[in-house]
Formats: structure tokens, C-alpha cells, sequence
């Protein structure tokens, strides 16, 4: 059943953030940057980035990285007022719109935010296919100009939910490890021949560092 009464949607989002306080703030969490520290927390941090991590992994960025300066960009789907509300109730900012729905508008607004703020994106979300990068990533990279920092996050032998991204409920009191790859630019002037050449190296090294996170939470 699709919830639409916007106070309910409002009342859940709020529920929501506090639940993912209470559950995630449990975990025994590590960071291990591969490279520069890249967490956007640290004390003297400098520089503008695009995040991007796997859909199935949101809780954990969701609990640790909250900020007004960090946009999330949320798909106009069905769910995505919900999903909004709690990202709010977290402390993120939120741009509204995907690669199918509001996705000229989403671009346009952050290509605005960009200016002050980090951005975050989950390149296989809403829908999927699971672990698949799409072209908009890496054009909202381009035309920005902000370095991407890939993000690979793992927990220790999680539950899975029967869902198309096979979504992680990591274990109470379990260990989570989140890995940063150093930035990387797309140039601004790159054809798009070279931007799908972009698209398929970053899914591989999304993969691939979300593999290394994984054996780490687990070892």
C-alpha cells in the first residue's frame, strides 16, 4: 500500500531518521581511505566532490555523513517523498529527480548546488539494475566539474532483503567498513564516446572497492 497523506509521509520520515540513529550507531564502524582521507567531516577538509556509493549500502552514509552541505539527489518515484523526509530528518540537503523522472530539472538544480555543496548519488538507484552505473553520473561529473569519490562499504555477514538491489541490514553490534578511492575527474569536454569509457571503469572500480570493503568488514 503507497502511503500519500504528506503528514504521514512527514510523521514516518521522522520515525525513520531516528530508527537508522538508534540501529546503525550500534556498529563497530571503520574508515579506510585508499589514498587521501576523503571523509568531508575532518577538521580542515577542503574542496567540492560528487560521493557516489551502491543503493544497497545507503544506511551507513545516511547515518555518518549527514550535513546540510551535502546534497542527495532522490528520485521522484512513488517512495522518493518518503525516502526525502528521512534524508531531511537526517541533516542532508536534497535535490529531487532521476535519469527517467525530473531529470532535467534534478541536473539543473545540481549543477546549482554544486557550487557550494558536496553532492551524493547512488548510480544504481532507484530501480536498478543492481550494481550498474548509468551515463548520469558521470555527465553530472563533467559538467560540474567536481571529482568523484567512490565509496565501497561493507558490513559483516549482513542480512539481505529479496529486493532487485539485495539490500544490506547489517547485523546489530556488527562491523562496518567504509573505503574511499582517491577523486577522480571526468573532463569537462569529453565526448560521449569517452564518457561511456568513464561509466564502464567506474562501475568496475565501484565493484571492486565495495568487494574490498566487504572483505574487510568480514576478516
Amino acid at each position: 500500500m503507497k502511503i500519500r497523506n504528506p503528514w504521514v509521509i512527514r510523521w514516518v520520515g521522522f520515525v525513520g531518521s531516528w530508527l537508522i540513529r538508534l540501529y546503525i550507531g550500534t556498529l563497530a564502524y571503520r574508515y579506510r581511505p585508499v589514498g587521501p582521507d576523503m571523509n568531508p567531516l575532518r577538521r580542515g577538509f577542503r574542496g567540492r566532490f560528487i560521493y557516489a556509493f551502491w543503493h544497497e549500502n545507503i544506511l551507513l552514509p545516511c547515518y555518518h555523513y549527514a550535513r546540510r552541505d551535502i546534497r542527495v539527489l532522490i528520485s521522484e518515484h512513488a517512495d522518493g517523498e518518503m525516502i526525502a523526509q528521512v534524508c531531511r530528518h537526517l541533516g542532508f540537503g536534497t535535490v529531487r529527480g532521476s535519469a527517467t523522472r525530473g531529470g532535467t530539472k534534478a541536473l539543473l538544480k545540481m549543477l546549482r548546488a554544486s557550487r557550494r555543496c558536496h553532492l551524493a548519488v547512488v548510480p544504481d538507484g532507484p530501480r536498478g539494475p543492481r550494481r550498474h552505473v548509468e551515463l548520469g553520473l558521470v555527465y553530472l561529473a563533467a559538467r560540474t566539474g567536481l571529482p568523484l569519490v567512490l565509496m565501497g562499504i561493507g558490513y559483516d555477514k549482513p542480512w539481505r532483503l529479496r529486493t532487485w538491489d539485495r539490500f544490506a541490514l547489517p547485523k546489530p553490534w556488527s562491523r562496518a567498513v567504509l573505503v574511499t578511492l582517491p577523486p577522480l575527474e571526468v573532463p569537462a569536454d569529453a565526448t560521449r564516446e569517452q564518457l561511456d569509457m568513464y561509466r564502464l571503469s567506474i562501475e568496475k572500480a565501484l565493484n571492486d572497492v565495495s568487494d574490498y570493503a566487504e572483505r574487510l568488514a568480514c576478516a
